[in-house]
């Protein structure tokens, strides 16, 4: 009886865990034929598919396609819809673009407040399709705006509309929106739908510059079906460097917002798999889940009162769907746990059930496996790139079989974990054994109190494994199903996160994943450590991390499936009449070998101005190519003065080809004592700053929409001629007229977060090379700007 007891808690042990992740999402997508007062993601994937048919990066000829499609798909809504345009300089990163934002409005019964909603419209430069970034997040607003007005409800606050542009570029988008529309100081609140991934469940997490209680008391009585929300995701989010155009609505117009994000299938982000076969249509469905009834709760709502300077701890569960309770409690929880621990270990040993001995063997049970998988994470991913030196080309860190390797480490440190308890003999003092996980998770929970307040939550877990020692203590043989139920939030709330860390922060976040599964264990060793068959169970577990470790191998390698990402860009140096083919790429291919050939240069020795990226990545080979006509750009010179020593120059660089980006170094910036572009002022504690991550040199960058002019005005007090050095970038290598370039293999694709497939040039020149254009010409090639 004991033993088949014995199965059944490890079967819902199982059952619970594959629960944990079932119960996260929709299993499957509302069809089109669904009420039209329901969200149906088959409706939504219509327009997805218009919009998704190639790369629509800001500048290229498909973004104003797309844009234009989203203007017509609004009016057919019935809403009246505007373009807003203009330039936004970006200040801290000296970037400055021109956005086109869509906007529109639905009239509520009362004036005022007014709920935004708003994803953005651009895809990532170059290769991406934009599907589920943000694709999704746009089609998501439309079904749901189409399912909401199916209702015939009129609401009472007004609805925005913003898909925002050149978000991808720099949320110049909603920068744009919030500095400079006049319907965004009607805004109480925003929802924002977002993506950096392909797949899985979407997160819910806040933006507020105040108390976070109204907001998630609001998001709870809107009651979504499937809330996926943690205060341990958003202290996470506030840590890391990663904004979305919700940050921008935050800290520039003080607007709370919720933004809507999934993040699995991480290899596709920003790619070329970014499509829309790839997108998962039951996470589309999922962001429905998420719109549709904030839509009606918000169009309603006060949206006044949503301001709090309270904080509380929440997080999603199945059933009850979300906990939440004040930070103030957050203390007297910790305390009222030490307080029960510290009384629970004493009456066990008063009563005979701990003894000293067995709690200290107990405390080595628990540290070995934590020790020993904890460095296995950390050094497992680097032996993992070192075996496999090809993973090194995907940057973002979440390899193709990435999930293979979660759960290979997942049941590896089960099975040290199981065979360590097995030789301790844990299963003749399970009570006693239980001392030192508590132990540590006190301390954890200590730890959160002082430093990370939003994983406070994970305190609740504890309370039922203290009510699992009472038990084990009352009773010498005590109900497994009885102890199984205990480890039921240690389980459904802690079992995601195993996966998430590496999902969303990337593998070497594997590390993590090892070490939460060993304390996970120790919350549900009250069941784990009766078992007298755990060598068995750490053999299975092997067995599995070895099947697993085996199809990641057999799944390792590039194919039609698991493209290899690779790049290459023409760079002209015209100063020394030189060019190059450059790649990003460590391991080179059948592709970049045809143009680098098989002993390429390190690409240092002919480059100096190295071009980076998200993440940091410098051209890596080089070779010398053929020499192309390719046309630089016009200096059109309209002022050059020289008053009480000061000079003053305005001049114009007027592209003479398509380009996508224009990037201006200079040899000091503290030369210019004002410094202006397309007639906004950089500011006087900009100017003589270093450009960070692009170098000291660093003056400007510019991204071109419609091949627009860029106008610079400036003055020194330098007498001598200011020597300007720029990049020139366009995205068309494999289309360009003067090149026969080779179409990649299907298990090749371009290099994400870089600027491939991309001819460069690189200029310097001063004002002194150019004559003063005629005041006729001024007046008819001067470009447009907020001047």
């Amino acid at each position: 009886m004991r033993n088949s007891t014995a199965i059944l808690s490890l079967l819902l042990i199982i059952g619970l865990c594959f629960y944990s992740f079932y119960s996260l999402m929709p299993s499957e997508a509302v069809p089109d034929s669904a009420s039209a007062e329901s969200f149906s993601a088959e409706r939504a994937l219509i327009p997805l598919k218009e919009i998704t048919k190639k790369p629509h990066y800001l500048g290229s000829e498909e973004h104003e396609k797309v844009r234009n499609f989203l203007i017509t798909q609004l009016q057919d809504l019935g809403l009246e819809v505007e373009v807003q345009s203009n330039w936004v300089l970006d200040q801290q990163y000296r970037s400055i673009v021109k956005p086109r934002n869509v906007v529109a409005r639905l009239q509520g019964s009362e004036s005022g407040n007014a709920l935004m909603v708003l994803s953005h419209y651009d895809s990532a430069k170059v290769p991406s399709f934009g599907a589920s970034d943000a694709g999704s997040g746009v089609v998501t607003i439309l079904e749901g705006l189409r399912a909401y007005l199916a209702s015939g409800k009129t609401p009472k606050n007004d609805i925005v509309v913003v898909f925002t542009d050149s978000e991808e570029l720099g949320l110049d988008g909603a920068d744009l929106f919030v500095n400079e529309h006049p319907w965004a100081k009607d805004v109480r609140l925003a929802l924002n739908f977002e993506a950096r991934g392909s797949g899985g469940p979407s997160n819910m997490i806040l933006e507020t510059n105040q108390g976070n209680a109204n907001l998630i008391q609001a998001f709870i009585e809107a009651d979504p079906e499937y809330p996926l929300a943690s205060s341990l995701m958003y202290s996470i989010y506030k840590m890391l460097p990663n904004d979305t155009d919700s940050t921008v609505l935050r800290e520039d117009g003080d607007i709370d917002g919720y933004f809507f994000a999934f993040i699995d299938d991480h290899f596709d982000y920003h790619t070329a798999n970014d499509n829309f076969e790839n997108l998962d249509r039951n996470t589309l469905q999922h962001q429905g889940s998420y719109l549709l009834p904030l839509l009606h709760y918000f169009a309603e709502a006060n949206l006044s009162n949503l301001k709090s300077n309270e904080d509380l701890v929440y997080v999603n569960f199945p059933v009850v769907k979300m906990i939440s309770y004040p930070f103030s409690w957050i203390l007297w929880m910790l305390l009222l746990a030490i307080v029960l621990f510290i009384a629970i270990v004493i009456w066990g040993i008063f009563k005979g059930r701990l003894q000293g001995r067995t709690i200290g063997r107990g405390f080595l049970a628990f540290l070995i496996p934590l020790v020993v998988c904890g460095l296995t994470g950390f050094f497992g991913w680097k032996l993992l790139l070192w075996l496999y030196p090809h993973y090194g080309e995907i940057q973002h860190g979440f390899t193709y079989n990435g999930h293979l390797y979660i759960a290979f480490f997942v049941f590896l440190s089960l099975a040290i974990s199981f065979r360590t308890y097995k030789k301790f003999k844990s299963s003749t003092s399970v009570a006693s054994f239980m001392v030192a996980p508590l132990f540590f998770w006190i301390l954890i929970n200590v730890v959160v109190f002082l430093y990370l307040k939003g994983a406070a939550y994970f305190i609740i877990p504890v309370f039922f494994a203290l009510l699992s020692m009472v038990v084990m203590i009352r009773q010498e043989k005590p109900s497994l199903l009885l102890l199984t139920l205990f480890t039921i939030p240690a389980i459904l709330l802690f079992a995601p996160l195993i996966q998430f860390f590496p999902v969303g922060l990337g593998l070497k976040m594997l590390v993590l994943t090892c070490v939460f599964t060993v304390l996970t264990f120790g919350l549900v060793l009250p069941v784990f450590g009766y078992y007298r068959w755990k060598n068995f169970l750490s053999a299975g577990s092997l067995l599995l991390a070895i099947l697993f470790f085996l199809l990641s191998h057999f799944k390792s390698d590039f194919s039609e499936d698991r493209q290899k990402p690779n790049s290459l860009v023409y760079y002209e140096d015209m100063d020394l009449g030189k060019a190059y083919w450059l790649t990003y790429d460590l391991l080179l291919d059948d592709w970049t070998r045809g143009y680098l050939g098989e002993d390429p240069e390190v690409a240092s020795t002919y480059i100096t101005n190295v071009a980076g990226s998200k993440y940091n990545t410098g051209y890596s080979f080089a070779k010398e190519a053929p020499s192309k006509e390719i046309h630089s750009f016009d200096v059109l010179l309209y002022t050059d003065t020289l008053i009480d020593s000061k000079r003053t120059v305005s001049f114009s660089l007027v592209p003479k080809r398509k380009l996508n980006q224009l990037i201006l170094y200079t040899d000091t910036l503290t030369v210019f004592t004002s410094f202006k572009v397309n007639g906004i002022a950089l500011e006087k504690d900009s100017l003589g700053q270093a450009g960070g991550k692009r170098g000291s040199r660093y003056l400007l960058g510019y991204s071109l929409s419609d091949s627009d002019s860029l106008k610079i005005d400036y003055t020194t007090a330098q007498q001598s001629p200011v020597t300007f050095t720029t990049m020139e970038y366009s995205y068309d290598l494999l289309d360009h007229p003067q090149f026969t370039i080779n179409k990649r293999a299907k298990w090749m694709m371009p290099k994400p977060f870089v600027n491939t497939d991309a001819i460069v040039v690189k200029r310097s020149f001063t004002v002194d090379e150019f004559n003063l254009i005629d005041r006729d010409r001024l007046i008819t090639e001067t470009p447009e700007t907020n001047e």
